[in-house]
Parts: C-alpha cells; structure tokens; sequence
C-alpha cells in the first residue's frame, strides 16, 4: 500500500466512528454545498456530491455554483448548472441562485427564483463588494418579498460585517439569513447583533473545532445548521467536527438532531425557525497539555499545506513525538487513534515534491490535510 491509498485508508476508517457518534437513526441536512468549477481549481461535481449525501446519510442539500471562470454575465452559466442538476436530483438538492452585484442582480435572481431556485448566495470577498454596498438593498428586499433565505459568506478575507449587516437585517426582516462559516470573519459583533433573533442563523463549515467551540457559547444552538462546504469541506470530518464541538459545547441530543438537519429544513420548507434559547459552551477549553501542543503544531502545518510547501520545519515530527507525553496517558485510544493520523500524513506529505502537476500536488496537499483535520479535531475536542 503506498502513501496516498493509506491516506485514503486511514480516513475511511473514521466512518465507523462516526456512525457511534452520530444520534440514532439521525436526519442530515447539508446546508452549504457547491457543484461546478472555481477559478482556484476545485471541482464540485453532481454525481460525487449525490454519493457522498448516500454514503453519509444526507437527505437535501443546499447547492449553489462556484466562482465560476464562465461566470460573466451573471453567473449566469453556472446558475443554470445548477438549476439542472436540481431538477435531476429529485428534490435532494435546493438550488440557490449565485448573484454578482455589477452585473444585473436583480434580473438575475428573479429569472432563477421564476425558474425553480429556492435561495440566494452572495460572496462579498470573491465578487469584491462590501456590505455598506448601496445594491444590496434591493436584493434583501427583494428576498423577503420571495420569501427566500439569502446564504451570505462570513468566513474568512473579510473586513467587520456586523453593523453593515445588521442594518439590512433591521431593513427587511422578512427575508432570513445564513451566515456561512459560523461568522468568523467578524463573530463576536456578529453575535453581538444576531444571537437570539429568529431567522438569522449560521452554518458550521469551518476548519476550525477551536471556532466553532467560541461559535456555541455565543449563539444559541437553534441558530446553527449543519454544513460541509462541498468540495472544500470533507467528510467524515465535517459531521465529526460539528457533532463533537456541538457535544462539548453541551448540547443535549435533541439540540444535536436539531443542528443536523431540523435547523435547515424548516428554512427549506418555508416554516417559521425556532425562537433562539441561550448560547451554550464554557468560556475556557481543558485539554491535557500534550493534546495542546499537537494542535498548535498542526496549525502551523495547516498554512504549508495551503501553499504546498514541504514540512521542511518538521511540525508533524513534533506533533507525533507530543504523543508519547506522560500527560496524555489516560486517552490511550485518542494517543493510537492520533498517531495513526499523524503518521500517515506525515507519509503522504513527503510524497508532495514528487507531484508530476499541480494538479496532483493539490490532491496529496488536499488528502494530507483531511488527516491533520481529523487529527486536529481529536485534540481540540479531547477533554482533559
């Protein structure tokens, strides 16, 4: 077995753990997901997407395309695509339309909502506008007036949104919104404005278990939704993330069924949300301290990764040798399951100068992470 089939190996191994740890018999609802071509290379293809709902159990999806190379006018093109394969995906997936503010937005969204799209996408950094732009304001409206929610990007590249936002919200409170990324880009305004108002929620596609455990204890769980970020979020680690910082944080099992699909589907299926309760989750994280050190040394390999650099500092060396501390020695199975992780990256990772394009370099750049994602997750979520 060579580097990359271990890899592959190794993360297939963490569908049995998610099965344990997802509730009985559980509703998946993927809140965020994309198909087409981005211009930074990733793909995000119909039949890949609809296996992966099988494999894991979801049952809809919210979809929308990517930042697409044929977008000009309109993203036209690309809302078309997805439109098309909504309607091949007997109800499973529920397009959104993709709006570029300096090109007819407006027209646009109305020609795809008359056409079957459920929802709007806006990407503030992508498409390079603020959220003080003077266009948004018809595109709220023109939301509430459809009754659609609008899924605007809030993870990161971004400058503080919350007051800006929280003026359109204020302006056209018919019209819900998902903040993508659980806000990170600005979450403590961010939940300063929205936490506790009915109809603003936010979804959990981020990399991090450290922002999503900062996410819960300042929004309250009836505002969060399950989301993968399909193709740039994984799985099993996107379930795995959400429903061990979700337990950590202290929701009980119906707040759990209730983020995973129950949140999202009654934006779906046009029902009134839940009225908000109380954030949950502690204000401090206790982990042993050999756990400590191997997240810090799997953030510093994240950002190689990125880049495709080589881990010419050795951080997986340290993380791998962070295992045998004394201090970690009541988590036996955490320790195994890490160094299985650790060791398998660490293997793949030194396959990256062998790439033959970039092409392949981004596949064993992309697998290499899936295992330090895994690995990551296990350390921020072990408690001490």
């Amino acid at each position: 077995m060579d580097a990359f089939e271990r890899a592959q190996a190794v993360v297939s191994s963490w569908d049995e753990e998610l099965r344990r740890e997802l509730p009985p018999g559980a509703a998946i609802f993927d809140a965020h997901t994309h198909l087409g071509t981005d211009l930074d290379g990733m793909v995000g293809r119909y039949e890949e997407l609809l296996e992966l709902m099988d494999l894991y159990g979801v049952s809809r999806s919210f979809v929308f395309c990517l930042d697409e190379p044929d977008r000009h006018p309109s993203f036209r093109a690309g809302n078309d695509r997805t439109l098309e394969a909504a309607a091949r995906s007997d109800g499973r997936l529920i397009p959104f339309v993709r709006l570029a503010l300096d090109e007819g937005p407006l027209e646009e969204a109305r020609r795809c909502l008359d056409a079957g799209a459920r929802g709007i996408k806006l990407h503030p950094r992508a498409q390079r506008f603020l959220l003080n732009d003077e266009r948004l304001a018809p595109v709220f409206e023109l939301a509430g007036e459809r009754r659609v929610p609008i899924l605007i990007h809030g993870g990161r590249g971004l400058p503080p949104i919350a007051d800006h936002l929280h003026r359109l919200v204020d302006s056209y409170p018919e019209a819900q919104l998902i903040i993508a990324h659980a806000g990170i880009a600005d979450l403590a305004a961010l939940a300063d404005h929205f936490a506790g108002r009915a109809g603003v929620f936010f979804d959990t596609s981020v990399w991090s278990p450290i922002d999503l455990l900062s996410f819960f204890r300042l929004v309250p769980p009836e505002q969060a939704v399950y989301a993968s970020d399909y193709p740039y979020g994984g799985q099993p680690s996107s379930l795995i993330i959400a429903l061990r910082t979700a337990r950590l944080a202290g929701l009980d099992e119906s707040e759990v069924r209730e983020l995973l699909a129950g949140n999202a589907r009654r934006i779906a299926d046009g029902e009134p949300p839940r009225e908000p309760s109380r954030p949950l989750g502690a204000e401090v994280l206790s982990q042993p301290m050999s756990f400590a050190r191997i997240h810090q040394y799997l953030s510093m390999a994240t950002p190689l990764l990125w880049t495709r650099q080589q881990d010419t500092v050795g951080v997986l060396g340290l993380a791998l040798n962070a295992c045998d501390e004394r201090d970690g020695l009541g988590h036996a199975e955490e320790l195994e399951q890490l160094r299985d992780l650790l060791s398998a990256a660490r293997d793949l990772w030194r396959t990256l100068p062998e790439a033959g394009d970039p092409a392949e370099a981004r596949m064993i750049a992309r697998a290499t992470f899936r295992l330090l994602h895994l690995a990551d997750i296990v350390a921020v979520t072990t408690r001490a």
